[in-house]
């Protein structure tokens, strides 16, 4: 057990925690939480390169732990009315279907080896942003009237796009086009 992987652990035990104090409407609370997993993710990360405690359980655990946060704190601000539901709606499904392909294609021995597409990387950093400034308002009771519908549409965008590419690369993937054949051969 690495030092980065017990900082991941301790990323999970939060997300009850952030959810709870949402719940509660704590949003000074829940705000913290949020801002000391992301303050962790950085540290675990820094900790994993330059001590080289990289492990193959962290190589898992770490985006777990980032998933479950950022898809917890959508659904209660969806719910609460923070966030459209569309938006919402849109987030799971997008990584229900990479769970579903990821799933599908080890079920049908021919694993795929997920690797962060630029575009899914910039639409995690939107969605971060996205939570942070709405868990901000709320816990400072200010209103960052302009940011806000400009970061959800800028989300929606991207998470679209995102299942869209990973669609496209999970497709040429199980036809075998992605592993050195040609099309229709």
């Amino acid at each position: 057990m690495t030092i980065p992987n017990m900082i991941t652990i301790m990323r999970f035990m939060l997300v009850p925690a952030v959810v709870l104090a949402m719940l509660q409407e704590r949003w000074d609370w829940a705000f913290a939480g949020f801002l000391i997993a992301g303050i962790s993710d950085g540290v675990d990360g820094f900790i994993a390169r330059h001590f080289n405690q990289f492990s193959r359980l962290g190589a898992y655990l770490d985006p777990m732990a980032d998933k479950l946060l950022l898809v917890s704190v959508f659904v209660v601000l969806g719910f609460s009315g923070e966030l459209p539901l569309w938006l919402v709606v849109t987030m799971v499904s997008r990584d229900a279907l990479i769970v579903c392909a990821v799933l599908l294609s080890t079920v049908m021995a021919h694993p795929v080896e997920m690797k962060p597409l630029l575009v899914s990387k910039a639409n995690t950093a939107i969605q971060i942003v996205l939570a942070a400034v709405v868990l901000g308002e709320l816990a400072f009771d200010i209103r960052l009237d302009p940011l806000r519908p400009a970061l959800i549409l800028l989300s929606g965008v991207l998470t679209v796009a995102s299942a869209a590419a990973y669609l496209v690369a999970w497709l040429r993937h199980m036809s075998g086009y992605g592993e050195g054949s040609t099309p229709g051969t």
